[in-house]
């Protein structure tokens, strides 16, 4: 794959935000994922008990679920502006840093002013379940500068971003609900296309908009993740 054709890391901020997409420099060399997941100890044949109990009639705690916490989503960023950004001379790399920096500020033209939440996608087509497209907040940032022009301007900055995962509530019990499953819109995808693989027939694409709430079947954001109600 050349140079033209690589899929970059990009980290768009979603509506009502009126900031603009952010296509990387460079694409990072490694990621991080972290899912915490909470159990605690519980003494289930004990009336009354509260999870943290003990049970000191066994060698070790019953476990019980109490939850799962948002993923955690830690880009490592590279930045450098020695020779310019697509052809164009850059004289400071904050130019492209203040990018994201932007994202942990208040937009504060917003009904609700508050940092957006943003989609960090990477390549077009992931596999169902994969880690993106990541939507999320910022959480932290870090920001070392390590390379300086003679008027002090830095020109070289590695930037650790971190996102929270925002989820949405009902997209995500329809995800987990038996009687639901999703489909990843990809390129050429219509909602025609989508009930011909899934339902094996062509007329059932209404029954995908009216789970989903689309208005116009033309119009499908390619990345997006679709309800796919079971059909009895």
């Amino acid at each position: 794959m050349g140079l033209a054709n690589l899929a970059k890391l990009t980290i768009k901020p979603l509506p009502p935000s009126q900031l603009a997409k952010i296509p990387v420099l460079f694409n990072p060399n490694s990621y991080s994922i972290t899912k915490p997941v909470s159990w605690c100890s519980d003494t289930p044949n004990t009336a009354g008990a509260k999870c943290g109990d003990n049970n000191r009639t066994l060698d070790a705690p019953t476990l019980v679920y109490n939850g799962g916490g948002s993923r955690t989503l830690t880009l490592q960023l590279f930045f450098d502006v020695t020779e310019g950004v697509d052809g164009t001379p850059v004289a400071d790399v904050r130019s492209e840093t203040n990018k994201i920096v932007a994202l942990t500020r208040i937009e504060r033209s917003l009904e609700l002013p508050q940092p957006p939440v943003c989609s960090v996608d990477w390549g077009e087509t992931p596999p169902q379940g994969s880690d993106f497209p990541f939507v999320g907040v910022v959480t932290s940032l870090n920001q070392t500068f390590n390379l300086f022009r003679a008027t002090g301007q830095p020109v070289r900055a590695n930037v650790t971003v971190t996102f929270l995962e925002a989820l949405d509530a009902v997209m995500n019990q329809k995800e987990t609900d038996p009687d639901f499953t999703t489909y990843l819109v990809k390129r050429g995808d219509s909602l025609s296309t989508i009930a011909a693989k899934v339902y094996r027939d062509v007329t059932l694409w209404r029954v995908i908009a009216e789970a989903n709430q689309i208005d116009d079947p033309r119009r499908l954001p390619i990345g997006s993740r679709l309800a796919i109600p079971k059909i009895t």
